[in-house]
């Protein structure tokens, strides 16, 4: 009897440490990629960290702010969690964008129940616009040299 209870014990306790202190996801646009991680906590005191510095300072434009927080603020689920992020590439349009998809997805792992909410808002879908190459022969992708008759 004794052997049996310990060997329960060790499960419990596997299982505990497999459980994800945190959720992460990716999200992209253009040329943009975010890693995001999510910490669930009883209350936020980092709030949302872009490569290791605030929000605030590494977007200074509010649009942009609101953007990467809609998706936390539409499931309502403000002040629940601490978000991490590391981003790369891309104008800080295309960042705050990778990140707003990236937190969404994140969401989604945390709770599949929100999947609904974020997807009729269009926090899930991945914007595939990127900028079109440019042709051998043409000044830019479709424009072409300036045509003289003589």
């Amino acid at each position: 009897m004794v052997t049996v209870k310990k060997v329960e014990e060790k499960e419990e306790t596997k299982k505990e440490a497999i459980t994800p202190r945190y959720f992460c996801a990716v999200g992209r646009r253009k040329t943009a990629v975010a890693q995001v991680r999510i910490y669930s906590v009883e209350k936020a005191d980092k709030g949302i960290l872009v490569n290791d510095r605030k929000m605030d300072e590494y977007f200074p434009l509010f649009r942009l702010r609101d953007a990467i927080k809609s998706p936390i603020i539409s499931v309502g689920q403000e002040g629940k969690f601490d978000v991490s992020v590391h981003v790369a590439g891309g104008g800080i349009n295309a960042q705050a964008e990778a990140i707003r998809l990236g937190i969404a997805r994140a969401l989604v792992k945390f709770d599949e129940t929100l999947r609904k909410a974020l997807r009729d808002r269009g926090f899930l879908t991945r914007d595939a616009r990127v900028v079109e190459r440019k042709k051998p022969g043409l000044r830019k992708a479709r424009r072409a040299p300036q045509w003289a008759k003589r």
